[in-house]
């Protein structure tokens, strides 16, 4: 078995333009000749054997390390589980995927390990550790002001979109969440956990797959009912997480009661009453830029249309966060069936039929009549005027109208 990894990987390298290691092409950063094959002893020693005290988390398929080279670098070891539900064809896949790839919004592979039954991929430290730290838990909740999670949502959409666009082959991520967005020093955020995607090539609008993997309330519809896989799939789950980002809350919370357990039906029946901008995080404590927040909750609700013809693509969604003038069209209701479940990454087989629609735009929904150009206030808890046809005015003519 570890041969044949071995054999494939070299493979992969080869057609992804890597050199073998013996060639001492592609190295560490010290230089050395190792390329990008790491011996497990060397990351046993950098981890202290893979102590409880350098734990950072728990992958896709297994427990994630910090480790420390000897030359000072700082790594982030992922180790496959013996009894993970994933394993040898989502590792190579995860290895065969960023080793195509390439970008500032995307974690970046180091190197990996083969060793026995021992499956290890090495990637680049970030030391504030995932989204869901800052969101969820609350840890050191004032660095994740509005402007870092206006910069998060930015990011995180500029990456989907090199996934879905501009990369060498179109890839589907499946499993966009809190938790598989890194942060680095700066709060720069990076997708990372590529064990589930898929390549999605030529120019199909969607695919039927009979192994639905991901998480339960992230996944769109037609995906976790039918396993219609798309890049509007992906789209989904970046409006679920938008949300998020915005209300500073996860998109299940039994605890909060049954009207608001359930994120995205509560975002939808307060943008129907035009109260949208209360689900705002109140730890924020009223410091954001209202048009923004506005801007993020309708694209939020748009991502998460039931029909995927509806949904924006992440060109457009891309548009929306970064041009002053962008018709925002009124979402409609979202879709919220086959979202629920345990909350955790699951798999499960699916049989049906329909077709997404991919579309460079939006279709289905009527724009409003106001063009819409961010004000320049910064954070700021003024509502701009409806005359000067800011996003703010826009959002909120939409939310008494979004009936």
């Amino acid at each position: 078995m570890v041969r044949r990894l071995i054999n494939g990987f070299m493979g992969l390298l080869k057609m992804c333009g890597g050199q073998n290691p013996s060639d001492g092409e592609v190295t560490a950063k010290d230089g050395g000749d190792r390329g990008i094959f790491y011996e497990l002893q060397e990351l046993e020693i950098a981890t202290d054997s893979f102590s409880d005290n350098n734990r950072l988390g728990h992958g896709g398929f297994g427990p994630v390390y910090k480790g420390l080279m000897p030359y000072g670098e700082e790594i982030a070891v992922k180790k496959l589980s013996v009894n993970s539900r994933q394993g040898s064809r989502e590792f190579m896949n995860e290895i065969k995927l960023l080793l195509r790839i390439q970008h500032k919004n995307l974690v970046s592979l180091l190197g990996c390990c083969f060793h026995g039954p021992e499956k290890i991929l090495v990637y680049e430290y970030l030391p504030n550790r995932s989204l869901d730290y800052f969101l969820f838990d609350k840890i050191n909740p004032g660095s994740l002001n509005w402007y870092n999670r206006w910069r998060i949502i930015i990011g995180v959409a500029r990456g989907l979109l090199y996934l879905h666009e501009e990369a060498p082959v179109r890839i589907i991520h499946r499993d966009i969440k809190a938790s598989n967005i890194l942060l680095d020093n700066d709060l720069n955020p990076k997708i990372s956990d590529f064990g589930l995607a898929r390549l999605f090539p030529g120019d199909g609008t969607h695919t039927n797959t009979f192994r639905i993997s991901g998480t339960y309330g992230y996944m769109a519809p037609e995906y976790a009912l039918h396993g219609l896989l798309s890049v509007k799939s992906d789209v989904f789950s970046f409006g679920v997480l938008i949300l998020e980002i915005v209300c500073g809350r996860k998109n299940q919370n039994p605890r909060l009661g049954q009207e608001m357990a359930d994120l995205l039906s509560y975002a939808w029946k307060m943008y129907q009453e035009g109260k949208i901008l209360e689900l705002v995080d109140q730890s924020l404590a009223g410091v954001y830029n209202r048009d923004e927040a506005a801007t993020c909750f309708i694209i939020g609700l748009l991502c998460c249309q039931q029909i995927t013809s509806n949904r924006p693509d992440m060109n457009a969604v891309h548009l929306m966060l970064s041009s002053d003038s962008f018709d925002l069209p009124k979402p409609g209701r979202p879709g919220l069936q086959g979202r629920r479940g345990g909350g955790f990454t699951g798999t499960s087989t699916g049989t049906g039929t329909g077709a997404g629609s991919r579309s460079l735009g939006l279709t289905g929904s009527e724009p409003n009549s106001f063009k819409s150009r961010r004000s320049g206030g910064g954070a700021s808890g003024q509502n701009s005027l409806v005359e000067e046809y800011s996003r703010t005015s826009i959002s909120m003519s939409s939310f008494a109208e979004g009936r």
